[in-house]
């Protein structure tokens, strides 16, 4: 029987999309390519006051989140811990983010930048200075609060309440219910065309830096359209084999052997090339974007008519550019997240691939300036309009350049290589509604389908029209991640107070009266036989007379009881909204080597130690309640009681009391 877990209302609405459009502008390239830059440039023109608030939105969200209460809340349970190392963590994140960009715009941003007449072609200093802050600010903190809220966004609604791995989610304040229905599959299908698109056209123009570079060493003696379909095939096989390993195999492992070969290139170019001039450049290009970043983040050039064109096909295009790719890295960055904190993500994911970046700009671009003006007498400047060539022309400055430029090819390889399986586990994963397992045959339509369809725009030049297309997709998309905010303030906020949430003022904390039995509970031996023992007695007779109460009260309440560990719960059945649930169990815990040699304690065990944990249902933290008497059992079982009624009859609530607010994420 033919198996698939695709949800036909978001692949088949998609993928007939991604057809119609790849096909015009596969066989129509030109009127394609005509129309769609018209409606872009008409949006750059007088919507791009939106991407410049909506950017600035993003990135001021984060740095509050950064620093404010909510920063300590765990994408997950709130015992959760990272599924990842932090270096596994930093290495995906940052090769599915922008691997293949800073392989293509390393030398030719800075280069482009400092050729560009708007910065005025007769000042060296101000040319070269320029250059570096605008290519930092393009490839900072702006771009990855881009990809960094809607990461955050999913990660929170996936983890911590329980909802697919889905844009869909990130609604659920706001839309409720509605997020099963119309409304969320027309979200995911936006989110699956977006990122097939920001793939493709990506890829494409990899496939032609690949291409240049192999011909600059003289391996093909061409850039023909047979190499590129070679090319291609082999690429995308090794993207297909690695999405299906899994995250945990193919991607982790391909993201860290990346990394550390970026790392080496970078070390290689700033000890053979200008050393000196890098750090100091580098450390005045930090301070000057640091000093500019309020003015630059507002900038919308309206008092200078000259710098508008400027501004449109660079800031406004990266910054729709961005944001167009946001589902495809956002969800990403989500599924390999979990158990973060919150400040931990912003922190990591806003900081650490932004300072790489600045880094990396640094020396490749301001070493080919330094070579242009110094050894070069201008020859770099003057192939700043071709990208695909032009950091191959850039290391032929450099000893050992044929090594290096082997190096960078292989790097580009292993970049298209991983943003290729992370966009086909991602695509899948948005077709499927976050199936756990898929049949293979999916990724592997995933995977050809790239390579098809970027071949054929490839060839009939239609890649431009589908990168205007992309770009357009980011005007909505900007207003959908406002929205994404909105919804994260509105949770956040409950969620703090839930957790935070005080017992009724008229319970009574524990009095001195027992406290000769209190102290020989504490020093008594903690061992399992003990605390079964505890479970089995004391909090089967409290519970048993508090099911009996209730009954009494018209409340059914039922006694669910298991050995091995002991465990004893009592539950409350609802039909719409969660169970009211307070149970103990026998649970171990560890000993610290100083307290089993303490004289002074001679029964601690150097095994380890139990007590009965207390838990209710949800993921607030559980605690000890081996000291209650049967009678202070029954009152904290109340009391958890009165509070949950009092919650559940708030309806700003409900994302959290809703039948299925509490199953478990597959």
């Amino acid at each position: 029987m033919f198996k698939t877990t695709l949800n036909k209302g978001i692949f088949i609405p998609s993928i007939l999309f991604i057809l119609l459009v790849s096909l015009v502008s596969v066989l129509y390239p030109e009127m394609a390519d005509k129309i769609l830059n018209l409606i872009k440039n008409f949006i750059f023109v007088n919507f791009n006051w939106v991407y410049v608030w909506a950017v600035t939105c993003f990135v001021i969200f984060l740095i509050y989140l950064m620093f404010s209460k909510y920063g300590k809340i765990r994408l997950g349970d709130n015992d959760s811990r990272p599924e990842h190392s932090f270096f596994s963590w930093v290495a995906m994140l940052f090769s599915a983010g922008m691997g293949i960009g800073l392989m293509y715009f390393g030398v030719a941003e800075p280069m482009q930048h400092y050729t560009a007449e708007v910065f005025g072609l007769e000042h060296y200093v101000n040319r070269a200075k320029n250059a570096q802050l605008y290519t930092f600010f393009h490839w900072g903190i702006h771009a990855w609060a881009i990809y960094g809220l809607v990461g955050l966004a999913l990660s929170y609604f996936a983890y911590r309440l329980k909802l697919p791995l889905s844009l869909r989610s990130c609604f659920y304040p706001l839309l409720k219910n509605k997020t099963d229905g119309a409304w969320g599959n027309l979200i995911d299908v936006f989110a699956l065309c977006s990122t097939f698109f920001g793939i493709t056209t990506t890829l494409g123009f990899g496939v032609v830096q690949i291409n240049s570079g192999l011909q600059i060493l003289n391996i093909v003696p061409d850039t023909n359209f047979l190499y590129q379909i070679m090319i291609v095939g082999v690429l995308i096989s090794l993207a297909i084999i690695s999405a299906l390993t899994g995250v945990d195999k193919g991607i982790k492992i391909l993201s860290k052997i990346n990394v550390m070969m970026v790392a080496g290139l970078l070390l290689f170019v700033l000890l053979l090339g200008p050393t000196v001039f890098l750090i100091g450049s580098f450390t005045e290009g930090l301070g000057n974007y640091i000093n500019n970043f309020f003015n630059l983040t507002f900038a919308t050039h309206a008092y200078d008519p000259a710098e508008l064109p400027w501004f449109y096909d660079w800031t406004i295009l990266y910054w729709a550019w961005w944001i167009s790719w946001s589902p495809y890295v956002g969800l990403f960055i989500a599924k390999i997240s979990k158990g973060r904190t919150i400040r931990e993500f912003v922190v990591a994911v806003l900081l650490l691939p932004s300072l790489f970046n600045f880094i990396w700009m640094t020396v490749f671009g301001n070493s080919a300036i330094w070579f242009d003006v110094n050894v070069g007498n201008g020859a770099l400047s003057a192939l700043a309009g071709d990208p695909d060539a032009l950091m191959f022309r850039f290391l032929e400055y450099l000893p050992f350049s044929t090594v290096a430029s082997f190096m960078t090819i292989l790097i580009v390889i292993i970049f298209f290589v991983t943003s290729a399986d992370s966009g086909i586990f991602v695509m899948n994963n948005i077709a499927t509604k976050n199936a756990v397992k898929s049949p293979k045959w999916q990724t592997i339509l995933w995977g050809s389908l790239l390579a098809v369809l970027s071949l054929l725009l490839l060839n009939a030049g239609g890649l431009k029209a589908l990168q205007s297309m992309t770009l357009i997709t980011a005007l909505p998309f900007s207003v959908i991640l406002i929205l994404f905010i909105i919804s994260l303030v509105k949770a956040l906020t409950i969620d703090q107070e839930y957790y935070d949430r005080s017992f009724s003022k008229a319970t009574v904390p524990w009095s001195g009266r027992l406290w000769k039995e209190r102290l020989k509970q504490i020093v008594a031996t903690k061992d399992r036989a003990s605390i079964d023992h505890f479970v089995n007695t004391v909090v089967k007779e409290a519970f048993t007379e508090l099911q009996v109460e209730f009954a009494d009260n018209n409340i059914l309440a039922s006694l669910n009881q298991q050995s091995n560990p002991a465990k004893m719960e009592l539950e409350i059945k609802y039909d719409q909204i969660n169970n009211f649930v307070y149970g103990v169990e026998t649970t171990a815990k560890k000993v610290s080597h100083f307290l089993v040699d303490e004289d002074n304690l001679p029964e601690v065990q150097e095994k380890g130690a139990f007590y009965p944990k207390a838990y209710f249902g949800d993921t607030r933290e559980s605690y000890d309640v081996q000291y209650f008497t049967k009678n202070e059992l029954i009152s904290d079982v109340l009391k958890h009681y009165d509070r949950f009624l009092d919650i559940v009859s708030e309806e700003r609530n409900e994302m959290f009391i809703r039948t299925d607010s509490n199953e478990k994420a597959g």
